[in-house]
């Protein structure tokens, strides 16, 4: 089974930017989809939101409407690694920031964190002054 670690985040002013790392082990990587999910302060892991995905094609499905247009995601097959920056950064996308995979090639249309088993640590994400 692939093997996600994330890196990235910290504390971000309001507005501003940063880039989330996702890294792989394994080398069918290529293949998977890879889907961020963030976690909200004081939220439950049954709470835990998809944010978008990555297909094997990188293609990319948004799960949720406020990041369109300030979230984006990007894959590197080179080097096992998936990206996801983030713009216009705003107090409520304060969150742990997970990536995961189902180990299937396409990104479905809805999602939900009881689709996948294996989670990492994941990386805090702080918007604030």
């Amino acid at each position: 089974q692939a093997q996600l670690v994330e890196s990235g985040g910290g504390l971000v002013q309001p507005g501003g930017s940063t880039r989330l790392s996702c890294a792989a082990s394994g080398s069918r990587f290529n293949y998977y989809a890879i889907t961020w999910f963030r976690q909200a302060p004081g939220k439950e892991r049954e709470e835990r939101e998809g944010v978008l995905c990555i297909s094997n094609r990188a293609t990319s499905t948004y799960y949720k409407e406020s990041v369109k247009g300030r979230f984006n995601v990007s894959r590197d097959n080179a080097n096992n690694m998936v990206h996801l920056q983030m713009n216009s950064l705003k107090p409520e996308d304060t969150a742990v920031y997970y990536c995961v995979t189902d180990q299937m090639g396409l990104c479905p249309r809805t999602t939900t964190w009881k689709l996948f088993r294996s989670w990492g640590q994941g990386v805090q994400v702080t918007v604030s002054l």
